[in-house]
């Protein structure tokens, strides 16, 4: 097998990494308008209020594109291949910059315990999702077979999403 760098091109490299990119957006879908819902509906200094938050975000799921990036980056270096490889090393990589990220906000900001848990939880594994996908595509795995799994992927979880509203199951949030 040739070495990872060079099988593929930066084209290829940044399809990839937005393709796992997709994957974490439509995971963070599920996350913050079902699984982490009811969280945001409490009181909070910690929050900006729906309006001004749904405005920003682009700006995170920016930030995500950013860490899909770097973990494309290291993966290549360390030379991981497969989605197993690659889904453990996003939940080390996620566990320890979520880790730090969440023990940073504990320490200074008056964020809920329940709330950082539930960040560190779901974005940890939302790195290893990506993980998993870079590393499958690193292995080999057409990016157009890539691109539709994660496709019906992100379709299951905006339906999942919307079920859960519609339920009743967790709360939505009306924007004004």
């Amino acid at each position: 097998m040739q070495p990872i760098s060079m099988a593929y091109s930066k084209r290829d490299m940044l399809l990839l990494t937005s393709i796992a990119w997709l994957a974490m957006l439509g995971f963070d879908f599920l996350l913050h308008a079902g699984l982490l819902a009811r969280l945001y509906l409490q009181p909070s200094l910690f929050l900006l209020p729906p309006l001004a938050a749904f405005r920003l975000i682009p700006v995170g799921y920016l930030s995500f594109f950013l860490l899909a990036v770097l973990l494309a980056w290291l993966m290549i270096r360390l030379k991981l291949t497969g989605w197993c490889a690659g889904a453990i090393f996003g939940l080390e990589l996620g566990g320890l910059t979520w880790g730090s990220f969440v023990l940073g906000l504990l320490s200074i900001s008056t964020a809920s315990f329940s709330l950082l848990m539930g960040w560190f939880i779901g974005q940890t594994l939302e790195m290893a999702l990506a993980g998993a996908v870079i590393g499958s595509g690193l292995a080999g795995v057409r990016l157009r077979r890539l691109f539709g799994l994660v496709i019906v992927f992100v379709l299951l979880s905006v339906i999942t999403t919307i079920i859960l509203q519609t339920l009743g199951v967790v709360p939505t949030t009306r924007i004004e």
